[in-house]
């Protein structure tokens, strides 16, 4: 049986070039403006960099190419291609798991270099998805089409499998609890969460497929606050749900549609200090925030290559200074904003 997603690939690009996927969501938020400061004291969020610094008639010229590399996944050295998960530490100097390259970069204020021992011939990636870091500041990551996760220790520039003995299906999200020293895998294929300890070892498995509460529907992204809650986008339920640090269930929200709080295709999540709750949604080309019961905040962004606009964006990562990091995945950059006076 012949492969589909030669076809499926070929539909996306006559969308994309026709710009059929588009919608009328952003016009319909009543949203905080991003960059805009009305001095009131309310919260808002604000753009502060990008990278690469594309002027603006570059980001245009180069669709082609973007749509290009998407198709035939092409190897770029020259910088980035198709981002989908972000470290960061600051808004000048962070990781970025780039799936169109099939590779991992280390941005810093003027390039993005490739790791040494991400150029073997052997350390050959298909499909990355997510990145989290560990305490002693090693590096794990996704790869959904080899079904395993890797480890990598930017010290000794090793690059090694964080597991070996457990079959995983479909590893998508992953995230480290501070409080449980645990790392937790989205398996997407299985519609569940594996849980191991710090070096590796499977410690339990949460969820089934389903829509019942603690069930999941393709689940993809994962994120942990400090508390050691834990936030999974339940895709294809169209929901985000929240776990306690055992993995017990606490709530859920959301729901399909096309208004302000609903998801249409959600992927990456964070959470910033103050408990808010942020997910990227890729037909909407917007994030949105939510308190942790759930209720709908603001979002910023819109369909653009304009800076504070998003083109399919994914992943989603907040640091302690609350500085947001968004890999704007089909505009091949990562934007940085902040929430100023958040709480």
């Amino acid at each position: 049986m012949k492969s589909i997603f030669p076809t499926i690939k070929i539909a996306v690009f006559i969308c994309m070039m026709s710009g059929i996927l588009t919608n009328d969501f952003c016009n319909a938020q009543d949203s905080t403006s991003a960059g805009v400061n009305d001095n009131s004291g309310h919260p808002y969020i604000q753009w502060k960099s990008q990278y690469p610094d594309h002027k603006v008639g570059e980001v245009k010229v180069n669709t082609i190419k973007r749509i290009y590399n998407f198709l035939v996944q092409k190897d770029k050295e020259s910088g980035i291609s198709r981002p989908v998960a972000i470290v960061g530490k600051t808004p000048s100097s962070f990781w970025v798991l780039d799936q169109g390259a099939q590779t991992m970069y280390e941005v810093g204020r003027k390039k993005a270099e490739r790791p040494k021992a991400f150029k073997k011939k052997e350390n050959y990636f298909t499909s990355l998805v997510d990145v989290c870091e560990m305490p002693d500041g090693e590096l794990l990551f996704t790869d959904s089409r080899l079904n395993k996760v890797y480890r990598f220790n930017k010290e000794e520039k090793k690059l090694v499998e964080f597991n070996d003995t457990n079959q995983l299906m479909q590893p998508t999200g992953i995230a480290y609890s501070p409080v449980t020293d645990e790392v937790w895998v989205v398996e997407t294929g299985a519609h569940r969460i594996a849980v191991f300890n710090s070096a590796g070892q499977l410690i339990k498995r949460i969820g089934s497929r389903g829509n019942d509460t603690g069930q999941f529907n393709f689940p993809t992204s994962i994120c942990i606050d400090k508390s050691g809650d834990v936030y999974i986008v339940d895709a294809m339920n169209f929901r985000i749900q929240i776990l306690n640090k055992k993995g017990g269930y606490v709530t859920a929200f959301g729901e399909a549609g096309d208004f302000s709080g609903s998801f249409a295709r959600p992927k990456g999540i964070a959470t910033d200090t103050y408990g808010n709750i942020y997910v990227s949604d890729a037909l909407f080309h917007v994030v949105q925030i939510f308190d942790r019961a759930g209720n709908f905040l603001y979002s910023f962004g819109k369909q653009g290559r304009e800076k504070q606009e998003f083109w399919m964006p994914s992943g989603i990562y907040i640091d302690s200074k609350n500085y947001i990091y968004v890999a704007d995945s089909y505009n091949s950059r990562v934007q940085v904003f902040q929430l100023i006076n958040g709480s």
